[in-house]
């Protein structure tokens, strides 16, 4: 495997960042996740813009766009795969040891995995644990995943592979690595960006060509919804077929199904699409 570091490719037995770098000393980096077909990413564009959205909510220089392009392009020509996972991950690089700043400038890294696809349809838990919706970083994909990892953790124990998290006030916010949908009624909710989840790409473009409606939820709608599903740019659209321990025995359910099968229409047929 060959990943860009700081300017250029290097092999991954020696692509190195200084153990001082602060997205590894106190998660002060942001990063995205863009899947990938025989060489080709999604939405990088979107990617991009919301890697600059993130940059610039911690206080980060501006991405430089063009390098990162670069990269990308530099990493998937030099790790040929028909599904792949693309990181890009951007830090405030060399700092001291506390929460300050360096004055060294940023790091970037490209890397690409493999991935396999996802499954028809997936089991979700919902876990104790909130979003706080009114955090500085509230929205932004930061490297500081650690409770992520602590709730997927849980769901991976529970048979399940995401764990769905309220906000402070109660209400359903998102999952650790995806946005969530719920039909009631048959009608697609999701739950707007007030709610403190992530600006999901996915969630977006969803949002967009299915014509679902961003509402604040309860909870415990998930208790009552006819349908749920998740979104991400590694899962695309994903039927739930349990929650907790409720199953929904038919997913996909009609609604969901179509959107699906909007998703994959629409995606397969512009891989750069614009929300503007």
């Amino acid at each position: 495997m060959k990943l860009w570091v700081n300017g250029g490719l290097r092999d991954a037995d020696d692509a190195r960042i200084s153990v001082l770098d602060h997205g590894l000393t106190v998660g002060d980096g942001v990063f995205e996740t863009a899947k990938t077909v025989d060489g080709r990413p999604f939405a990088l564009t979107l990617h991009l813009e919301r890697l600059t959205r993130s940059a610039l909510g911690l206080g980060l220089p501006e991405p430089d766009h063009d390098e990162a392009r670069r990269a990308c392009a530099a990493v998937l020509e030099a790790n040929p795969a028909a599904r792949g996972r693309l990181r890009i991950t951007y830090t405030a690089g060399l700092s001291p040891l506390g929460s300050e700043r360096g004055e060294s400038g940023p790091t970037l890294v490209v890397a690409l995995g493999e991935r396999q696809p996802p499954a028809d349809s997936t089991a979700v838990i919902t876990v104790p644990w909130t979003r706080n919706e009114r955090s500085a970083v509230a929205g932004l994909k930061t490297t500081s995943y650690a409770e992520n990892v602590v709730a997927l953790a849980r769901a991976a124990g529970q048979g399940a592979t995401e764990a769905l998290l309220a906000n402070t006030v109660g209400q359903l916010c998102e999952g650790t690595g995806s946005n969530v949908f719920v039909v009631v009624d048959g009608e697609i909710h999701t739950p707007p960006l007030s709610s403190g989840c992530l600006a999901g790409i996915t969630r977006a473009l969803t949002v967009r060509w299915t014509g679902a409606k961003e509402t604040e939820l309860p909870f415990d709608v998930l208790e009552r919804a006819d349908e749920v599903f998740l979104t991400s740019s590694l899962r695309d659209v994903q039927p739930v077929h349990r929650v907790d321990g409720r199953s929904l025995a038919d997913a996909p359910g009609p609604v969901t199904a179509k959107a699906v099968r909007i998703f994959e229409e629409r995606s397969a047929a512009d891989w750069d699409p614009e929300l503007t």
